[in-house]
């Protein structure tokens, strides 16, 4: 425990037999439950991590982890309703078993997925065990061994100490990020970034793809998991469903850590082009749900009317080239005017939205 409140650490894993021990054996002792998610390895990952649990003879159960179980009066009945969407919702998760015999005695749980699903369904199913047994915060390491342990305690303070909904690691932060990090992945992160706080409306985010993460128990109550993007973009995902819901959110610096064995499962050229697709949709799903359901604001309109004037501008644009390259004339006054006023407003009306979200978004920050 953190200052008398409960924590646990969720792992997914897929084929990590090289590191998970190491892993495992670095976890600090204030957290509570390690919950391993092995995603469909076909190495010794859930061999090893059974091991290291029948190894351990120290009974657990007497922690005040608990299922949260919502009361019986007529006032409840929220809470009660709830409870049963959630439990609908961990039924549509990912197929998986508990591999302990006891597991409300160990402190690390395995859980096997029955067949590989992506690092963001391991994530989910880890997070809904959680939730389930109502840990206050949950923290979220690789097993690769990617991530120093011993920055797990700064990464849940946040959450612990001020109720930060979301704690992010940020590894562009610290000083040696550009001598440490890949020149591919340290540019093609921060590429991303760029894209990740236009979607997410979380503007002064970076370093989006560290999953080096805590998360409070309320923000896992609001999180719908099983709508959770299931492969490598889901921490550009859950930003996006975070700030949707108004969730509070903070960075913490942590150190890149690369050449330590581990093996990298991510395909670039195919990864980013996903990534991109998922946040062009995320973007007008956020700008939907909450500036027109739930609170409609001015930006919404600002938004969509730099797009419905870039549209009408595409014509006038092609036709222009065509004048120019193809036909070797010149374009008419009357079309250049119009592409120029359609241009300009255009990206007035972008730059306000733009400055409207930033302003609105800058108490989620803290």
């Amino acid at each position: 425990m953190l200052h008398n409140k409960t924590v646990a650490v969720v792992i997914p894993a897929f084929n990590e037999e090289r590191q998970i021990r190491m892993v495992l054996e670095s976890i600090p002792d204030f957290i509570d439950r390690i919950i391993i998610v092995n995603d469909g390895s076909t190495d010794k990952t859930s061999e090893i991590v059974m091991s290291i649990i029948n190894a351990d003879k120290k009974d657990y159960s007497n922690s005040d982890i608990a299922e949260a179980i919502p009361g019986t009066t007529i006032y409840d009945a929220p809470e009660q309703a709830l409870h049963r969407f959630h439990k609908e919702e961990d039924e549509r998760l990912t197929e998986s078993v508990i591999a302990n015999k006891n597991p409300e005695k160990d402190r690390i749980i395995l859980i096997e997925h029955i067949q590989n699903s992506g690092v963001g369904a391991a994530v989910s199913t880890g997070y809904s065990w959680c939730r389930q047994n109502n840990i206050f915060c949950t923290a979220k390491v690789d097993g690769d061994g990617q991530m120093d342990p011993r920055e797990l305690e700064r990464i849940c303070e946040p959450v612990i100490t001020n109720n930060i909904d979301y704690v992010k690691g940020n590894r562009l932060l610290h000083r040696s990020s550009k001598l440490i990090i890949p020149n591919h992945r340290f540019w093609g992160n921060s590429v991303l970034s760029i894209l990740t706080k236009i979607a997410s409306g979380y503007w002064k985010v970076s370093d989006t793809q560290t999953a080096f993460t805590a998360i409070s128990l309320r923000a896992l109550k609001i999180l719908q998991l099983d709508k959770i993007y299931k492969k490598y973009g889901y921490p550009n995902d859950i930003l996006v469903r975070l700030n949707i819901a108004s969730c509070t959110l903070t960075e913490v610096e942590i150190k890149p850590i690369y050449n330590i064995g581990e093996q990298s499962k991510m395909k670039i050229f195919k990864l980013v082009p996903r990534i991109l697709k998922l946040l062009t949709v995320s973007f007008f799903r956020r700008l939907w749900l909450k500036y027109f359901i739930r609170d409609f604001h001015p930006l919404f309109l600002f938004y969509f009317l730099s797009f419905f004037l870039f549209i009408i501008d595409i014509p006038f644009f092609i036709e222009l080239i065509r004048n120019f390259l193809v036909r070797g004339n010149l374009t008419p006054d009357s079309w250049l005017i119009i592409y120029i006023f359609l241009t300009i407003s255009s990206f007035q009306a972008f730059l306000f939205a733009m400055w409207m979200d930033i302003q609105d978004n800058e108490r989620l920050y803290k």
